[in-house]
């Protein structure tokens, strides 16, 4: 049985193609999807800092500026509820699209996130092919990586 971090090749999932520069502020406290996603959006260029929590994701936030954030809701300290909220009445990080990367996925989940001031919904599981698209829609991706 193949364990939970082995991969397909990452050329096979998706291709490189992030602006150089781009910071995605991924807010994660499951140690296996920090990896999985951090590999797959470095490997399309992406500059990838981790929050474990909602603190650490509010501090990073306000000091790294990135130009998108990956929020999990169910984080310990402060939910993603309570940190997007947060951000959003901060003038320095409320422009910032934030991404809910989350188990839940009760019907009204969706319109919940889309209340609380989160820019999008993806519900776990969810594929590392659909996490990148949706990166790329809200902070575009069509330069080069650097080395290509």
């Amino acid at each position: 049985m193949a364990s939970p971090l082995s991969l397909p090749p990452l050329h096979s999932i998706v291709e490189p193609s992030a602006r150089i520069g781009q910071t995605v502020l991924l807010v994660e406290d499951n140690e296996d999807n920090r990896i999985i996603y951090t590999t797959v959006l470095r490997h399309v260029g992406y500059d990838v800092i981790e929050a474990v929590d909602g603190v650490q994701a509010i501090a990073l936030a306000r000091s790294a500026r990135p130009d998108l954030i990956l929020m999990d809701i169910s984080i310990p300290e402060i939910d993603g509820w309570e940190a997007t909220r947060i951000l959003r009445q901060d003038p320095a990080t409320s422009a910032i699209p934030i991404i809910a990367l989350t188990a839940h996925a009760m019907p009204g989940d969706r319109a919940k996130a889309m209340q609380m001031g989160f820019t999008s919904y993806l519900a776990k599981p969810v594929e590392s092919r659909t996490v990148v698209a949706e990166v790329r829609r809200w902070i575009g991706g069509g330069g080069v990586t650097a080395g290509n």
